[in-house]
């Protein structure tokens, strides 16, 4: 049966009410940040961000909290490369374990002679791959959020075979959706009982193809960047919190760990895209600032990750680099320039990501092609099927 709209009209009318409520004190919190930031003393914040503990994730400043950069020109000649990807998951109702990862890629030339190379590649994983396992006999299943780990390290590893194997010399950027962060895997449990999926997974895998390209860019124009769409992060709005904070380094365990007043909410709910679509115009760019988490200042190490807020016509998207890029002034301008021409040339979307996705693309069809093409090769070979009455129900409508 069919959702019935018509229960729930009523419901929709006053979550409205409710968001408009919420849209005027979201102005005032607003208009208060403003004026923090654009009266902070930015050594004084520096330092005091460095020396506090707080709750939430904050910016580190590198240049300041107003300044916006213009977009330089493109180069006459570059290449943007992208990759993107999609999965099908181990399916619990079946007896056939088994994942399957397809990573599109786009390989865009600009310039005298454009060029264009999109592609597609599947690989099924079963047996071994179905586990990280570690020299003390523990195992841990890629399935559900850590397949979504394996897939964001297997975009990237495309990403650093295309980069390495690029025989031109021309200016390039690679570029993948998403963060740099591979946030999964940043729970206290990957940290004690199961560090040796981190460290398979993100030291070895990730990155170590963040290594390749490093090493890539050390003798030609290479650098790598990703693309937030909507972000909705406050890492630069926290900064200001902590500007607001009394104390001095701020605390929050030790000073707010009950039900108390603080003055930091002030302008907690703003996101740092409210800030910068004020502050900058079409094209430009924030400053760069250095990504507070913990999780990245431990484990990154050479490829901590920094990121800039980029204004477009509909939006203010997040980019983010490692730090051999934002240290770069060369680099900076490249990945600015080319975002926004990528930007304009897709009406709002880098061209070469809404390439890759298109080629990454699994539709529920696929799926279920998958796994009739499973059995019907397990069948042949005479071997024994077996799964849930859950699963056989939803193939054999009877109602």
């Amino acid at each position: 049966m069919p959702l019935d709209l018509s229960q729930v009209a009523a419901q929709i009318e006053s979550l409205a009410k409710k968001l408009k409520a919420d849209e005027e004190e979201r102005a005032e919190r607003l208009e208060r940040a403003l004026r923090l930031l654009r009266g902070a003393d930015i050594d004084s914040l520096k330092r005091k961000i460095v020396s506090s503990k707080t709750t939430w994730l904050v910016a580190g400043l590198t240049e300041g909290l107003e300044q916006h950069h213009k977009a330089p020109p493109c180069p006459s000649e570059f290449t943007v490369l992208a990759t993107d990807g999609s999965h099908i998951d181990v399916d619990r109702h079946s007896s056939v374990r088994c994942y399957l990862i397809n990573i599109g890629s786009a390989l865009l030339h600009y310039g005298e002679n454009p060029d264009a190379l999109l592609s597609s590649e599947p690989a099924l994983f079963f047996g071994d791959d179905l586990v990280i396992a570690d020299p003390g006999g523990r195992e841990e299943l890629i399935e559900g959020v850590l397949l979504g780990v394996k897939r964001s390290v297997e975009e990237c590893q495309a990403l650093a075979k295309i980069a390495q194997d690029l025989p031109c010399e021309r200016p390039t950027l690679a570029l993948i959706d998403g963060s740099l962060i591979l946030w999964g895997l940043a729970g206290r449990e990957f940290e004690e009982t199961k560090s040796y999926v981190r460290e398979e997974l993100l030291d070895r895998q990730y990155l170590g193809a963040f290594d390749i390209m490093k090493r890539r860019s050390e003798n030609k124009i290479l650098a790598l960047a990703s693309y937030i769409s909507f972000p909705r992060s406050s890492d630069v709005v926290n900064a200001l919190r902590v500007a607001l904070c009394p104390h001095d380094p701020a605390d929050c365990d030790r000073y707010c760990s009950g039900k108390c007043q603080r003055e930091c909410d002030g302008v907690a709910g703003i996101q740092d895209r409210d800030l910068f679509q004020t502050l900058l115009g079409y094209g430009e760019r924030s400053p760069i600032f250095i990504s507070g988490s913990r999780f990245v200042q431990k484990h990154y190490g050479e490829h901590q990750i920094h990121f800039f807020y980029l204004k477009l016509d509909e939006e203010v998207a997040r980019v983010e680099t490692p730090c051999w890029v934002a240290e770069k002034e060369e680099l900076v301008e490249l990945v600015h320039a080319l975002i926004l021409d990528q930007c304009q040339r897709g009406h709002g979307y880098p061209v070469a990501l809404t390439e890759a996705h298109e080629k990454a693309v699994v539709t529920t069809a696929d799926r279920e092609q998958f796994w009739q093409l499973v059995e019907l090769y397990l069948v042949e070979d005479r071997l024994n099927i077996r799964s849930s009455g859950k699963s056989r129900s939803k193939r054999l409508r009877w109602v």
